[in-house]
């Protein structure tokens, strides 16, 4: 079993980079290939043993309850058609053993706000963090991201954080760490900056968007107020962790696409296309045919 037994999904933000797709739709609904990004999130955090979905949701995100709910009707309707293959996936986005949960973000008050939101549900025990903007996979035939963390935090008990070194030009758009390198490889972190310009950033390792964390940093948020932007930042919280008990961060094994860009979702939906079973090899052709986007 898991050491990590709950995973926060902060999802209530509203998509302005894809409207106009996200009117009326979540950003966390559109599909990559033939699943919403938010799936891709819950089953990394489900292949890492964690059973307790949270989702902290906001105005106009009831599909992602809804599609994690069961549908009588279509079931009902795919059993009489014998199309089983079919119903056997429908039923697979919510194993009989998962469960989900869903609170509301009442204002958008930045990310620290709404992991707080979810406090009343995690209580006193470690919990992951899943950003599903950034679909993250593990190497070909390795461990997901997640699973990988949390084979970090049981081994060491600390909170850990993903990083990912990132461009000079690129660190203004991300939680910066800076730290010593230990012999496992992990970063212990000393420094923690939300979103510096290029000049004042310690490093270049950026935190990606996952994260496991020890029921402490609820406190730490709270004390930490109003950061960047009049929000309450989950670095700030993590930053006051750092004086109480190690932090490290945790160079992850895999790719994380950003799919909170344009160009991020396509990326991810052409190499993800490209190693699908049923439409990979097809897709491929294509791609290089003469005449085709590759050719």
């Amino acid at each position: 079993m898991s050491t990590i037994q709950h995973a926060v999904f902060p999802v209530a933000g509203l998509g302005t980079r894809f409207l106009p797709a996200t009117k009326a739709s979540p950003k966390e609904m559109l599909p990559v290939v033939d699943k919403p990004l938010i799936q891709y999130a819950v089953e990394e955090a489900y292949e890492a043993g964690i059973r307790h979905m949270i989702f902290v949701t906001g105005r106009n995100k009831r599909a992602i309850e809804d599609h994690f709910d069961t549908a009588y009707e279509l079931e009902t309707e795919l059993e009489q058609a014998g199309k089983l293959a079919l119903l056997d996936l429908v039923r697979s986005v919510q194993p009989d053993d998962m469960q989900c949960s869903y609170v509301r973000q009442p204002r958008a008050l930045g990310l620290g706000h709404a992991v707080l939101c979810a406090e009343h549900l995690v209580g006193k025990s470690p919990f992951a963090v899943l950003l599903a903007d950034d679909l993250m996979v593990g190497l070909p035939g390795g461990s997901g991201v997640m699973a990988q963390m949390v084979q970090v935090h049981t081994q060491t008990g600390a909170s850990v954080l993903a990083v990912q070194e990132v461009p000079w030009d690129q660190v203004q758009r991300y939680g910066i760490i800076d730290g010593p390198q230990k012999p496992e490889g992990w970063v212990r972190v000393e420094r923690m900056v939300e979103k510096p310009k290029p000049e004042l950033a310690p490093s270049r390792l950026a935190v990606a968007g996952r994260y496991i964390l020890n029921a402490s940093v609820f406190d730490r948020i709270r004390q930490g107020g109003r950061g960047v932007g009049g929000e309450i930042q989950l670095t700030d919280g993590i930053a006051g962790l750092l004086q109480h008990e190690p932090v490290l961060g945790y160079a992850y094994q895999g790719k994380r696409y950003d799919c909170g860009s344009k160009i991020g979702f396509l990326e991810a939906t052409v190499e993800l296309a490209l190693q699908h079973p049923e439409v990979g090899p097809d897709f491929a052709r294509w791609l290089r045919a003469p005449g085709g986007p590759a050719a």
